[in-house]
């Protein structure tokens, strides 16, 4: 089902899919009864589509979940109410370079997790997102939400949130395009968000990656995704562990996959096996996002509040 039944069938006719719905109410009337629901709407839309499913239903939904913390509260009430067991499409957490660094740190490659830092300084085409014009919150609720709940992933929940989300004006129609987030641990960890969209002087000083440091080593992986977006440059994976009496040396890892497609993959997975009861906690569930959403709000409560001035203390 498409909200704009022309394009629906045209999909079902490239891919002989022998139905086209009007209507979510008709497409659930006819769904069979292992179905798992895959709500991509705009995240205004989905508690008034979760309303409409039947109780007891598996659901994958887009992020983000909802556009403020009022929405996402929306979304988990009716979650709770009809008992579906629903999981956001947080799907970064199911990146094959996601997965290869927290194999290395549960393994203890790299030694007590100090660092996170996400690095992004690309030019990304905002043109092939015109649904963003006009609202609210873009950056962080679309983009950096991302790097939170990868984040809080690997650190747990923040005490505390700094950060400040800006607009830029070659796209005025865009509330922000740029972000810089500090998540606020407890000593010695540090985890750092910087993301700048509007970099568009050429491929040369183009950024973005994941870097994770600790006490006997660290990871670094370059999404290539986010660079020439959408085509890419294909991602890196190395890291590096401290002997002594030796320079720190870098190795290089392949590793197959990327984050579209192999993570979306992994994303529906989960629902998959907890409807077979394989693994019935799935790890981006809304009660698990809720939490990032938290941070999302934090976070633009932050940049909304400002800094301390410095004239305070003069």
């Amino acid at each position: 089902m498409n909200r704009t039944r022309s394009r629906a069938e045209e999909l079902a006719a490239e891919f002989s899919i022998p139905h086209v719905f009007s209507s979510l109410g008709e497409m659930v009337a006819s769904a069979p009864e292992e179905v798992i629901y895959d709500l991509a709407l705009p995240a205004s839309m989905f508690a008034e589509a979760l309303r409409q499913l039947p109780d007891h239903s598996f659901v994958l939904i887009q992020k983000p979940m909802g556009e403020s913390m009022a929405q996402a509260k929306e979304i988990l009430e009716v979650c709770r109410r009809k008992h579906l067991h629903a999981a956001i499409n947080c799907q970064l957490q199911f990146a094959p370079f996601v997965l290869a660094a927290r194999s290395l740190i549960e393994a203890g490659v790299i030694g007590e997790l100090l660092d996170m830092e996400m690095r992004l300084n690309v030019f990304t085409p905002w043109g092939l997102f015109p649904f963003l014009e006009g609202i609210p919150r873009v950056e962080i609720v679309y983009h950096s939400v991302h790097y939170l709940d990868l984040i809080r992933s690997f650190l747990g929940q923040p005490r505390s949130l700094m950060a400040r989300t800006i607009p830029h004006p070659h796209l005025p129609k865009l509330a922000s395009v740029s972000s810089t987030i500090i998540l606020d641990y407890p000593d010695p960890v540090r985890a750092t968000i910087s993301t700048n969209h509007m970099h568009r002087f050429g491929s040369k000083h183009q950024e973005s990656y994941l870097k994770w440091e600790g006490t006997k080593g660290a990871i670094k992986a370059r999404i290539g995704l986010l660079m020439d977006y959408p085509r890419g440059v294909g991602d890196e994976f190395e890291y590096c562990t401290l002997r002594e009496g030796q320079e720190p040396e870098w190795v290089k890892v392949p590793i197959e996959g990327s984050w579209f497609p192999e993570a979306f993959i992994g994303s529906m997975a989960q629902v998959m096996r907890a409807k077979e009861g394989s693994e019935p906690d799935m790890p981006t569930s809304v009660e698990d996002v809720i939490k990032t959403m938290a941070c999302v709000e934090a976070a633009y409560e932050s940049s909304r509040l400002g800094g301390v001035k410095p004239e305070n203390w003069l």
